[in-house]
């Protein structure tokens, strides 16, 4: 069996510590599903519930990336951001906003280097985020800047979203490129269609597994039609990426 962390290259800094993430929300169940999606990627995940809590935990705890919503109990996150750059620190940050309250303040910070997603949004656009950004600052090593996942001749670009087979460029949705992504970044590994749901969907998405199966078929009609196929269904089970034999 593959260990938990075999699945995708696993960031670290130059001197082989674990990447370090905050997690600010108060909303308790969404925070608990960051944290879990976030510790799979072997990160060391610390949370708050309030804005002066995320200040004070941000001087002691020194994360390399804090995933912070906009609307907290006490101060805002922009606020907490304000004051995590007056204690000096140039810590990257992913937002977390709801669609209606994106203004022009959150998306001007995106030039500084800081990025959002808006509500409801998949854990696995978060946590491909949050790679991102880290990738980006210069704490990691110099061969974990490479965007693109590989497997076989399939490529996947995370930063221009450009997928292509053999050379040959494919189109995808948005849903079917996030599919694609963590079907890629968990090569050789049968995935069931409670995970993909649970890590492709937004996580309050009330739907039933039968649209796994319908983006399976949607994805097999681009990537495999014509060519050795790459995605197989194991039965019972799952489905699972390889590279094409033959």
């Amino acid at each position: 069996m593959t260990n938990d962390h075999a699945h995708a290259p696993q960031l670290q800094k130059p001197d082989g510590s674990m990447v370090r993430v905050l997690v600010v929300d108060d909303e308790a169940s969404l925070t608990d599903l960051l944290k879990m999606a976030l510790r799979y990627e072997g990160w060391d995940v610390r949370t708050a519930a309030d804005g002066l809590s995320a200040v004070k935990l941000a001087r002691e705890f020194r994360p390399d990336a804090i995933v912070l919503d906009i609307m907290l109990p006490d101060i805002d996150g922009l606020e907490v951001l304000q004051r995590v750059r007056a204690d000096g620190s140039e810590v990257p940050v992913l937002f977390l906003t709801a669609k209606d309250s994106l203004d022009d303040r959150i998306a001007g910070l995106t030039a500084g280097g800081d990025d959002y997603v808006t509500k409801p949004f998949s854990l696995e656009e978060v946590v491909a985020r949050v790679r991102g950004l880290i990738r980006r600052s210069t704490l990691t090593l110099a061969q974990e800047r490479d965007p693109v996942l590989r497997v076989g001749d399939l490529s996947l670009d995370e930063d221009s979203y450009e997928v292509e087979r053999a050379g040959t460029p494919i189109e995808l949705t948005a849903t079917e490129f996030e599919l694609l992504r963590f079907l890629m970044r968990n090569p050789r590994r049968v995935l069931s269609k409670a995970q993909i749901l649970d890590r492709v969907w937004s996580y309050d998405f009330g739907g039933r597994e039968t649209v796994v199966e319908l983006y399976i078929s949607y994805l097999r009609k681009k990537i495999d039609a014509g060519r050795a196929p790459m995605i197989h269904t194991v039965r019972g089970a799952g489905y699972m990426l390889k590279a094409a034999t033959g």
